[in-house]
């Protein structure tokens, strides 16, 4: 592919050069450029790819791609030579995030075009529901990709991934190879920072499905407030052929309203195409009855709480959406596990230990009041992330205020120091006047509440859910809370 023909359908202010040299990738990152690359300048929040296209260019880069017009003139003024030999092509765009999107998908040849493509988004419930929706498709016979906070899959296999929505010229590549591997499917998490950022730009999804919204994504390198989140998560809305909202979020019309798809809904509490009835809840799980836009079909999913209906509900609608018969989905949705979601850790004893990647109030409010049914006593183990936008005090305050008794510990302190992290929660917990204890070893501390188990007692460790790390300064060590718990029980309980 020549330089022209990948910039054909990208709004160019400024050319310098013929554009005729042949491209072998799209690069944002000096470390990958190689001969024949084109460098795309990404204005970061922390750093100006700018400055890294005089390095790009003695790579081997064959086009620089740029939206500062300063940087683009020094560039062109000292590559004069190289630019009029035809081995040196400038491009000056509007913005290079969405030159990003542009180029990847040209250079990839738009593969979300030969998939059917699922694109799931809002605060929580994503990474749950596409992976029921996977689940579901998969066992409706078709093969299927997953992008997603904790991996992303290609089928069965699974690939390694550092965030919830790729950058363009990662996604774009993983889209083709689904292709290339015969995956007729692809479900997608899709993060508000991924489309405001216009890393899912130029992505043809057929559906987009919208779980909620709540404050937690709020900050300086974030969203300034929650008009601009919900602007972000709104976006998908513009892209997919069909949307299918949760009636029930108060954010749901907002979500909608500027929308050019053909809209579909689902709800627990309110009329809607699609809607959950004689909800059954157990520590087992829960089932109900799947209802309207579909014959009655009966639901059991293996996860409590209220939060997996909305979940396996919009899995379900979001299948059926896309021809898959409201048996099948059932019975793709029968004995789902979630990785890090509400996953029970095998104790052998009268009490549970539960592993749930909640990391914010609302979710905290969500898995307890999940467990608050079955359990004598909630007893909830979390931290907080350094280098994060999150209310530490609020988180604090709210697992105070819902579980019985809290264990404030580490999460991943990443720069910061975890006593201060740890103190700052306390904070908020002290206004409660309710029990709680602080140990900041996070191992420390899961062996602190197994060792204190009471009978009939429900121990949620939360935060991490699926990760098998944690983040320090200066270091990254293996932590899989499953093995950490598993070693307390036989420690202190015997086999």
């Amino acid at each position: 592919m020549t330089i022209r023909e990948l910039i054909k359908n990208l709004n160019c202010e400024k050319i310098s050069g013929s554009a005729t040299s042949a491209v072998t990738g799209v690069e944002m990152s000096t470390a990958s450029v190689r001969r024949g690359s084109c460098f795309i300048c990404i204005k970061g929040f922390k750093t100006d790819g700018h400055i890294f296209a005089e390095e790009a260019v003695s790579k081997g880069a064959v086009c620089v791609v740029m939206q500062d017009g300063t940087f683009f003139d020094a560039l062109e003024k000292a590559h004069r030579r190289k630019i009029a030999n035809g081995n040196l092509t400038l491009v000056l765009t509007h913005s290079t995030r969405t030159a990003a999107a542009v180029l990847s998908d040209a250079f990839w040849g738009h593969p979300s075009g030969e998939l059917g493509l699922i694109g799931v988004t809002g605060t929580k419930g994503k990474t749950t529901t596409s992976l029921m929706i996977k689940n579901i498709l998969e066992h409706a016979g078709h093969k299927s990709g997953l992008v997603g906070t904790m991996y992303n899959m290609v089928g069965a296999d699974i690939v390694p991934t550092d965030r919830t929505t790729p950058e363009s010229n990662v996604l774009q590549p993983l889209l083709r190879r689904m292709v290339r591997e015969g995956c007729e499917k692809c479900v997608m998490e899709v993060s508000s920072q991924g489309l405001k950022l216009d890393r899912v730009g130029c992505c043809e999804y057929t559906l987009g499905v919208f779980t909620n919204l709540t404050p937690d994504h709020i900050g300086a390198t974030e969203h300034p407030d929650m008009e601009d989140y919900a602007a972000s998560k709104a976006k998908l809305f513009k892209m997919c052929e069909k949307g299918l909202f949760n009636a029930d979020s108060p954010w749901f019309e907002r979500i909608k309203r500027d929308a050019t798809c053909r809209i579909f809904t689902y709800s627990v509490e309110k009329q809607a195409d699609f809607m959950a009835k004689n909800i059954k809840y157990s520590g087992g799980g829960v089932e109900y009855d799947l209802c309207g836009a579909c014959p009655d079909t009966h639901v059991t999913v293996s996860v409590p709480g209220k939060f997996s209906v909305y979940n396996s509900m919009a899995a379900a609608a979001a299948c059926i959406l896309e021809g898959v018969s409201p048996e099948i989905a059932a019975e793709g949705l029968r004995g789902v596990v979630v990785k890090g979601k509400a996953e029970i850790v095998p104790s052998g004893r009268d009490f549970t230990v539960m592993i749930d990647y909640a990391h914010n109030p609302d979710s905290f409010i969500n898995i307890i009041d999940a467990v608050r049914p079955f359990a004598k006593r909630v007893v909830f183990l979390f931290g907080a992330g350094g280098d994060r936008n999150r209310p530490r005090a609020l988180m604090g305050e709210t697992a105070a205020t819902h579980a019985d008794f809290t264990i404030i510990t580490s999460d991943n302190p990443r720069t910061e120091d975890p006593a201060k992290i740890v103190a700052d929660i306390e904070a908020g917990a002290k206004k409660t006047g309710r029990d709680y204890v602080c140990i900041v070893d996070r191992r420390e501390a899961i062996w602190y509440a197994i060792r204190n188990a009471k009978p009939g007692d429900v121990i949620i460790l939360a935060g991490k859910g699926h990760e098998t790390t944690q983040i320090f300064k200066d270091r990254t060590v293996e932590f899989d809370e499953r093995k950490v718990a598993a070693e307390a029980l036989k420690s202190i309980y015997g086999d």
